[in-house]
């Protein structure tokens, strides 16, 4: 507990941290190039980041965009906080909040990219709402991005990759999809630039498949 509590505390006075209690936390929506990041850099979004690996690793490999990692858990934000704040990357920020709540911080055609990694794969009936390409988060995504964005998905759970596929598939407003069930075996491989997730470490050093889907909405 003390040591959440410390991470806590760090987080507040980060810059590259912003979350309730901070003036820029109900100011960034529409700003985030203008405010946070001041230059007019291409802007990636990753939901459900958890510990921020792959926000991260996408700010050290593309030094001209900015990332920003989305998750509710400030202990797990600390992290990527950490590593780019050690690292002096300026071009990755972490926003805490629930991702119910995106259209709140994101402007519409705010984003030129969104990636969804490895997030809770909500297998219960009931949860189905829930689940982060169900599509009621889908209208939300599609709201922020530009028109030209691309939203990729990358998880280890069949069951919700396959849902994710049907639901898209119902769609009339989607487009260029393309995808694999083993991403490392996988044309697809090179998009994602080798960089991990610890769970996707985690599945794949244990034999599991990866899978990868992006496409584009029709605006």
């Amino acid at each position: 507990m003390k040591s959440k509590l410390k991470r806590f505390e760090i987080n507040a006075s980060r810059e590259n941290v912003i979350e309730p209690g901070k003036e820029i936390y109900f100011e960034i929506k529409g700003n985030w190039n203008k405010t946070y990041f001041k230059n007019t850099h291409p802007l990636t979004i990753e939901l459900a980041c958890g510990r921020g690996e792959y926000s991260v690793g996408m700010a050290r490999t593309f030094p001209d965009q900015n990332f920003v990692g989305v998750d509710v858990k400030g202990d797990r934000l600390w992290k990527g906080s950490t590593w780019a704040f050690e690292e002096g990357l300026k071009n990755v920020g972490f926003l805490r909040t629930q991702i119910v709540h995106i259209e709140s911080f994101f402007e519409e055609n705010e984003a030129d990219q969104i990636w969804l990694t490895f997030p809770d794969p909500r297998p219960r009936k009931r949860d189905i709402k829930r689940r982060l390409t169900s599509p009621r988060f889908l209208d939300m995504f599609k709201k922020i991005l530009k028109a030209e964005g691309w939203f990729r998905f990358k998880t280890d759970n069949t069951g919700l990759f396959n849902y994710t596929l049907e639901e898209i598939n119902q769609r009339s407003d989607i487009r260029d999809v393309a995808f694999t069930f083993d991403l490392y075996n996988s044309d697809l491989r090179a998009e994602c630039y080798d960089i991990q997730t610890r769970y996707e470490a985690i599945f794949t050093a244990a034999g599991e498949k990866i899978k990868y889907l992006k496409f584009r909405f029709s605006k």
